[in-house]
């Protein structure tokens, strides 16, 4: 019984000091930051590794985000700088929301401008409180990020590569018929072609009239890295289709990469399989080299 008693007392305080380590001995340190943009003042959170090999801004989707911590975390203990930050008009950040569930448009030119602006000015801000101004600069973001990150890269010539999950190589309105067709069906796949997708998304009439923005044509004014991170069964974006317009960009000596998972959705970045996310990582340590542009 005596000798019992000692053994599950040892157990205890291994188990008590182990918890203790890992509550106290973060990967990194975090910061609250407020930056102002466009008037208005946003809100985010920096999270710093002790020496970081490269750093991130995390660019929002389409809804009423706020600060995205848990993929921050996962980045941050993977040794990336990361500012994670409420959405204009979300959370703790000043500004209006554009959104469906205000009643408003978030796809016009105009919103997405914006948007890259905040992301643009949220860069600046990160690179501000890194230890050393040689650390490479990116944007990550999944689906309507994939049109902002672009156009807040063009702005910054402080972002140095760009990671997008999701995003379309198409126009805003042949997304919007293409995902109108779908109508969110996850077996859309399952009883239509492509060719089906195509013909509706060149033919069907627009439901919103809006400024368009084509991606294409902001990405082949861009020297940088990118890497696009697709999944084959995605209901919202027409992969095969952004993915030819991707081609023709590489085609043009553009350093793009692409890697698709066939058996994922339109969430990969959020999916249960880790290897999108650890694909990413692994590739921007591929370009953690590269010198400031010019």
């Amino acid at each position: 019984m005596h000798l019992y008693s000692k053994s599950f007392l040892l157990l205890l305080l291994i188990l008590v000091t182990s918890n203790h380590v890992l509550a106290v001995s973060p990967n990194f340190t975090t910061k609250n930051v407020k930056f102002v943009s466009h008037g208005d003042t946003l809100v985010g959170t920096i999270l710093k590794p002790d020496h970081p090999f490269a750093a991130l801004v995390i660019v929002h989707g389409s809804g009423q985000e706020k600060r995205m911590m848990e993929f921050a975390t996962l980045l941050a203990n993977n040794g990336i700088a990361v500012l994670t930050y409420d959405k204009r008009g979300v959370g703790e950040s000043g500004g209006v929301y554009a959104g469906p569930e205000v009643g408003t448009n978030n796809v016009d030119s105009t919103n997405l401008n914006l948007l890259s602006l905040d992301a643009s000015v949220a860069a600046n801000t990160l690179l501000a409180n890194l230890p050393t101004k040689h650390i490479p600069l990116g944007l990550i973001g999944a689906s309507q990020a994939g049109w902002i990150i672009p156009l807040a890269a063009k702005k910054n010539s402080n972002v140095r590569f760009m990671v997008i999950f999701s995003g379309a190589l198409v126009t805003v309105r042949e997304q919007f018929r293409f995902q109108f067709y779908t109508q969110g069906n996850s077996h859309f796949w399952d009883t239509h072609t492509e060719e089906d997708a195509r013909k509706h998304i060149f033919n069907d009439a627009d439901r919103y009239q809006f400024i368009d923005t084509d991606p294409c044509d902001v990405l082949s004014k861009l020297s940088i890295p990118g890497l696009w991170i697709y999944g084959g069964k995605d209901i919202q974006v027409p992969v095969k289709l952004s993915i030819e317009h991707f081609n023709t960009l590489k085609s043009k000596n553009k350093l793009f990469e692409y890697k698709l998972f066939p058996d994922l959705g339109h969430n990969t970045a959020f999916s249960n399989s880790k290897e999108p996310v650890e694909t990413a990582i692994k590739w921007i340590k591929s370009v953690r080299f590269l010198k400031r542009r010019t």
